[in-house]
């Protein structure tokens, strides 16, 4: 069950939202191999005085565009972080014509028992959702 959270400037539009959502949600479930119907995605757009850094990040340019994504789920290995974030980049950047330069991402990891959900079972050998069993393999991926 991640919980993605997604901050940016105010004034983008429901069309937007929708496919930096899409983009998400779509790395979420190709790499991370989480159902189709495990999407909770809030965003938090915030008014210009209310979202501040600097027009140049290690380096880069960032537009008024630049959206901060903070995705929460249970371990993964650092190779299959890599390969989210990079999913990640190439979807916002299909899906809503979002520059590289403008996602800055974190995850944040719990422990299994750390989320909670009417309906959903969690596999006791495995600490995720049982739904995942047959996509499994080897390192746990789910949650």
């Amino acid at each position: 069950m991640p919980l993605i959270n997604i901050y940016l400037r105010q004034g983008t539009t429901p069309e937007y939202r929708r496919n930096v959502s899409l983009g998400i949600h779509k790395a979420m479930v190709d790499v991370l191999k989480v159902p189709q119907d495990d999407q909770f995605h809030v965003f938090h757009e915030a008014t210009p005085d209310n979202f501040q850094m600097q027009p140049v990040v290690f380096g880069l340019r960032r537009s008024e565009r630049t959206m901060f994504i903070q995705l929460s789920f249970n371990h993964r290995t650092a190779e299959q972080k890599a390969d989210l974030f990079q999913s990640i980049v190439d979807n916002l950047r299909l899906f809503a014509d979002v520059p590289e330069e403008d996602i800055l991402m974190t995850i944040i990891e719990t422990a299994g028992e750390n989320w909670w959900a009417a309906g959903r079972v969690v596999n006791p050998t495995t600490g995720y959702d049982e739904r995942m069993n047959d996509v499994l393999t080897g390192a746990e991926t789910t949650n």
